[in-house]
């Protein structure tokens, strides 16, 4: 079986950026019929981003364009997961763990946090359940997820909402160590001027304690301090891959192979770390693929390599999950 179980529908900033890639997305599955670059052209493609902005994530037309994706690369189950943080509810839970100072480094994460925290949870979670009808009428499972930041001791918070809604999987991810959001390209001064090793046993000890708060089906991209290609020595790393793995086996919960930062980021190398999957293959970790995409027309990138490296390692199954249940399928 083929999957994708981290796939987001919008993320923001509201840049010029994001209006390029956000046309590029809807060009790639329709393109103008107009000569390229002519006012015509331009005019048209203006009117659709338009339509785009002001329909927003949550319209049929939007989604429509991961379903047609998904049926071109034979995917047969997609879940929908998007960041906490784009939550209006929970934009508190965040002011309280990130650094917000009055500092350079405060100041530009407020910033970022007020552009990307714009949609409602209840909004997402209706429009995904009522979109999972016209995906079953079409051959596809749509699956319902959240992607979930786990801060130390934010459980209290977390806990109400993954008990509220009817999800199919829950993932729990680590964006921030201190408060500061360590894959923003904006502040990536700060790993020259900090030590490695603390920064890795610090992430690597909050994503113990999110693995033992048992509020994850999933453990998101494992080693994602690496996102600019800043790591300390395999002899050092081993140690940590080899607690995580073992954690992960003896609390029952799943993680991913994500191609995210192999397609978009400067470390070109997916989650986990080759070393690291091995490891977690011989514990027996129960895992996923995800393509980690933001855009419709990333939907799927590169799974079938990391297919190819599950496969390399031992892996022979990958979890699928329904309403919070995991079952286990043959790895295509």
């Amino acid at each position: 079986m083929k999957v994708d179980y981290h796939v987001h529908l919008e993320e923001g900033p509201y840049s010029v950026r994001w209006w390029q890639r956000t046309a590029e997305a809807l060009q790639a599955f329709s393109p103008i019929a107009e000569e390229k670059h002519t006012l015509a052209w331009m005019e048209q493609l203006s009117e659709r981003m338009a339509a785009r902005i002001r329909k927003g994530a949550y319209s049929q037309e939007w989604l429509d364009l991961y379903r047609i994706r998904a049926k071109e690369l034979g995917l047969t189950q997609v879940g929908i997961v998007d960041h906490l943080y784009r939550f209006t509810e929970f934009k508190p839970y965040f002011e309280q763990h990130m650094h917000l100072a009055d500092d350079q480094l405060g100041r530009m994460q407020r910033i970022w946090l007020n552009q990307v925290c714009t949609s409602s949870l209840d909004d997402f979670v209706a429009f995904i359940t009522e979109q999972k009808a016209i995906w079953a009428e079409d051959g596809l499972t749509l699956r319902l997820g959240l992607e979930a930041d786990y801060f130390l001791g934010g459980e209290t918070v977390l806990r109400p909402i993954i008990d509220k809604y009817p999800w199919d999987h829950i993932i729990g991810s680590i964006h921030f160590v201190d408060g500061w959001g360590f894959d923003n390209p904006e502040a990536v001064e700060r790993f020259d001027q900090s030590d490695l090793r603390e920064l890795y046993e610090k992430l690597f000890g909050m994503v113990e304690s999110a693995i033992r708060s048992g509020l994850f089906d999933i453990i998101a991209h494992l080693d994602n301090l690496k996102v600019f290609g800043h790591r300390i020595s395999d002899e050092e790393l081993v140690p940590h891959y080899r607690r995580i793995a073992q954690l992960l086996q003896e609390y029952g919960i799943a993680t991913e192979i994500n191609t995210g930062l192999y397609y978009r980021y400067p470390v070109k190398e997916m989650c986990p770390a080759y070393s690291f999957l091995q490891l977690l293959q011989e514990q027996g970790v129960p895992i996923t693929t995800s393509s980690d995409s933001h855009f419709p027309d990333h939907l799927g990138s590169y799974l079938g390599e990391a297919r190819a490296l599950l496969r390399q390692a031992g892996y022979r199954e990958i979890a699928t999950f329904e309403s919070r249940v995991r079952k286990m399928v043959e790895l295509d």
